[in-house]
């Protein structure tokens, strides 16, 4: 059988799979802090026609002739450059300036996740964790800090600040404007924002809260006192193009892209790596990062790469129909 109909066949299946990675990027244009990707190609294995010989006392040197058998994907790569800025000046909405994700996870508001402060990585627990850039935050009934989906967004309780106890949830106040030193703890534990707050034998409600660019979150209450109820922790990684996508806008580690790197808490003055991790702005969402020109061009050529492929395996049908009508 002639060579070109299966060099065809493997393009037209590479191209395909062009096709569908360019069309899930443009169906993710409007997704929050979606980033897109993109695919290489590579040439499969060419068969010897002959070697090549090099120069002798009568003749040069020959180079080898080589015959390519098609073409097959090298790599599909996720593009993890920031996205656009969009303003929503809604105070629940956070966007990372920066490399940072927000740690998210599923299990019991009681479960804690250890955090090594000299490595800055995070140990075993009960919790099953996973990352994300979408900073579109909620609150259920009870004040827990949650994604769209219900995972709850893991952080730093600042001078035991927030506390869980059969599913009860303790806040005491914690004077925001530095008469006391602010010190994270050392292990990461769900955040809340609860309507009241406890200050020595009373209580106080929260009139309004903020997200500070460090991740601190401060409440005012109604008393005019300010207290910091916690700090939303962030973690970056050796390599995030390794990351395994898992939906919802979800990322979880694999072997390649390293162990998360957890940003230092606050107090934090010997092996303090806050400053690599860029800035948390309030009131903002992180927009995909698809290039729309960018993606039409590039269907553009792979569709009509794909009918390329699809001709040269005509012609070749075309030839093998002139070899068997040799013999009438």
């Amino acid at each position: 059988m002639l060579r070109s109909l299966y060099a065809g066949i493997s393009g037209m299946k590479a191209n395909q799979q062009k096709l569908d990675v360019i069309a899930n990027n443009i169906a993710n244009c409007g997704t929050t802090a979606f980033k897109s990707s993109r695919v290489r190609f590579q040439d499969m294995v060419s068969q010897s026609m002959s070697d090549a010989s090099s120069s002798s006392t009568n003749t040069g040197g020959v180079n080898g002739k080589q015959i390519g058998l098609g073409v097959q994907i090298a790599g599909i790569d996720n593009m993890v450059g920031q996205g656009m800025m969009q303003p929503t000046s809604r105070n629940l909405d956070v966007a990372m300036d920066g490399e940072g994700y927000l740690i998210v996870a599923n299990g019991p508001i009681e479960g804690t996740i250890p955090v090594d402060t000299t490595g800055h990585t995070m140990g075993t627990s009960t919790l099953n964790t996973s990352y994300t850039r979408d900073g579109a935050l909620t609150l259920d009934d009870a004040g827990h800090l949650l994604t769209s989906d219900g995972l709850r967004v893991m952080g730093y309780a600042i001078n035991s600040s927030l506390s869980y106890a059969n599913g009860a949830t303790t806040t005491t106040f914690v004077d925001a404007n530095g008469k006391t030193a602010l010190t994270a703890g050392t292990e990461l534990i769900p955040l809340s924002i609860p309507d009241k707050i406890t200050v020595g034998s009373t209580t106080a409600k929260v009139k309004s809260f903020s997200i500070e660019k460090d991740g601190t979150i401060k409440a005012t209450l109604d008393n005019d006192g300010v207290t910091v109820i916690g700090q939303i922790a962030m973690a970056t990684f050796n390599n995030p193009a390794g990351l395994s996508k898992v939906g919802k806008n979800q990322y979880a580690s694999t072997s390649n892209s390293g162990q998360a790197v957890v940003r230092s808490g606050l107090g934090d003055t010997t092996n303090d790596n806050s400053k690599a991790y860029g800035n948390m702005l309030s009131g903002m969402l992180e927009m995909s990062n698809v290039d729309l020109a960018e993606q039409f061009t590039d269907m553009i050529v792979a569709s009509r790469a794909f009918q390329a492929m699809g001709k040269t395996i005509t012609t070749g049908d075309e030839i093998l129909q002139d070899i068997i009508g040799l013999k009438r």
